[in-house]
């Protein structure tokens, strides 16, 4: 149930608006908006919302959370009101419908050279209305003659749009209806913290009770879906716990070959029965009997290969799902923890998967090879950012040679020396990110950065190398996968 006369006129009373300036304008949610306001040393928020059911004005506490996408109707209200003062505030005639008398001045303009041209400071004057009626709500900004500069809510059959003479006031006459009284919301404190509670926990989209529905329904159905995607990894998992034994399956059928008679014409069992070697007992195997025992062998061979590259796989995809299912409960304990719906609604909208990004420690594509830190700098400004500001001297240096591209750094480690799977695998990547990649071999330049002389006046990143060895690498394709599928940043 939205407010009544009788709640808005206590509201506004204990508020006392007049005098209040506008510092900041917010709107946390599409048909709500809230105003910092400061006036005789203290700081303040104006809350006026017209969401069905739970249209209301009132005092808040603190600051909402942010909505961070701008709205048009609050980038309006930024342009024409903020920093204004709050004149009058009243309603009128008792039907919930709120009038705020708003002053903006304006400083006198100045010539180009900076002198004042003589024109007055400036003072404009907007009304705000807030009609605070339960599905016909709206706010509107009105000018000086009358005419709206934006609503809220844009109504083309009402006239409120952009442009068109206000009439909110039109018709209005003194209440003579059903008597209403303030009803007594409970709790602490004054009337606006009382009533911000009532709203917040019962009533309204955004309210506590709906959002926190919304969140169970939510958690339950991602819940379901990370539960069966768990259960097929595992029953993926098992299967590929065989891929051993796949591969004795091939060797068994391999030494069947010139031993097993064809089955007789017509007949097609499925099934070779067959010492197994591994076990020291007899094993029935299921084959295909168009093909030969190598071939039937070959497919088992092909099955544990398959098995054996996807295990890792499997594995580090188990334990995504189990991350999210953690972070999901994380989320959810989170939101019922809130008690600000705004941030609730925030958070629902996000979905517990959205995460602010954390900021990169290095501006280039990264790698973890067996502990070691690889720096790959995939163009001439993120290899001069490298060189100036992220390797030392006791840094490692790799580049293609005779051919322009990246530069690849090996972060040193303290008393350890650079081994030579970790120099051959960082060659790789000098390969890769250069105009050799095509070649898919070359030779590769290495040195320590201390080695390196930057050439005065050259290109940005060029640099003359000294103490140089040679490395010859090729590009292994199921190699520089695996590689890349462990970085961080663009892989380009």
């Amino acid at each position: 149930m939205s407010m009544n006369h009788k709640e808005i006129d206590a509201v506004l009373a204990e508020l006392s608006l007049p005098g209040e300036k506008i510092q900041r304008i917010l709107q946390p949610s599409y048909d709500t908006l809230v105003f910092e306001l400061f006036a005789r040393g203290r700081q303040s928020y104006l809350l006026l919302s017209v969401s069905p059911s739970a249209c209301r004005i009132h005092g808040l506490k603190k600051e909402p959370a942010r909505n961070e996408r701008p709205l048009r109707f609050m980038e309006c209200l930024r342009s024409r009101i903020r920093g204004g003062v709050i004149e009058t505030a009243f309603q009128v005639e008792d039907q919930r419908i709120v009038k705020l008398g708003i002053s903006v001045y304006t400083e006198a303009p100045l010539s180009a050279e900076g002198s004042d041209l003589g024109v007055e400071r400036g003072r404009m004057t907007y009304t705000l209305y807030g009609r605070f009626w339960s599905g016909a709500g709206n706010i509107l900004l009105v000018d000086e003659k009358g005419l709206i500069v934006d609503a809220l809510l844009r109504k083309p059959e009402k006239g409120e749009i952009t442009g068109q003479p206000c009439r909110v006031e039109e018709g209005i006459v003194a209440r003579s209806r059903k008597e209403y009284a303030i009803r007594g919301f409970p709790g602490p404190g004054n009337l606006s913290e009382r009533i911000d509670r009532h709203y917040a926990n019962a009533s309204g989209e955004i309210s506590r009770e709906n959002l926190l529905k919304r969140a169970q329904e939510r958690y339950e159905r991602k819940l379901l879906q990370l539960n069966s995607r768990q259960e097929s990894l595992e029953t993926t998992l098992r299967e590929f716990a065989t891929r051993g034994r796949l591969k004795e399956i091939g060797d068994i059928l391999i030494s069947l070959e010139p031993s097993i008679p064809p089955p007789p014409s017509g007949v097609s069992t499925g099934f070779v029965e067959a010492y197994d070697f591994y076990t020291n007992s007899n094993l029935s195997i299921k084959i295909d009997p168009s093909l030969s025992m190598v071939e039937n062998a070959q497919s088992y061979y092909e099955k544990a290969k398959k098995a054996n590259s996807g295990y890792e796989n499997v594995v580090l995809e188990l334990q995504k799902t189990i991350k999210a299912k953690d972070t999901l409960v994380h989320w959810k304990t989170r939101l019922e923890e809130e008690t600000d719906p705004f941030a609730m609604a925030k958070m629902l909208e996000r979905g517990g998967t959205v995460r602010k990004e954390a900021k990169k420690k290095y501006p280039c594509l990264t790698l973890d090879l067996r502990g070691w830190n690889i720096l790959v700098g995939r163009s001439a400004k993120e290899n001069d950012e490298l060189l100036r500001h992220y390797v030392k001297g006791s840094d490692h240096w790799l580049h293609a040679r005779d051919y322009a591209g990246s530069y690849v750094f090996i972060k040193a480690k303290k008393g350890k020396t650079f081994p030579l799977d970790i120099l051959l695998d960082s060659g790789m990547l000098a390969l890769y990110y250069s105009k050799a990649r095509k070649d898919l071999v070359g030779d590769v330049y290495h040195t320590d950065v201390k080695y390196l002389k930057r050439v005065k006046d050259g290109p940005k990143g060029l640099v003359i190398p000294t103490m140089e060895k040679n490395l010859r690498c090729s590009l292994e394709e199921g190699k520089m996968k695996e590689l890349l599928e462990g970085s961080e940043g663009d892989k380009q």
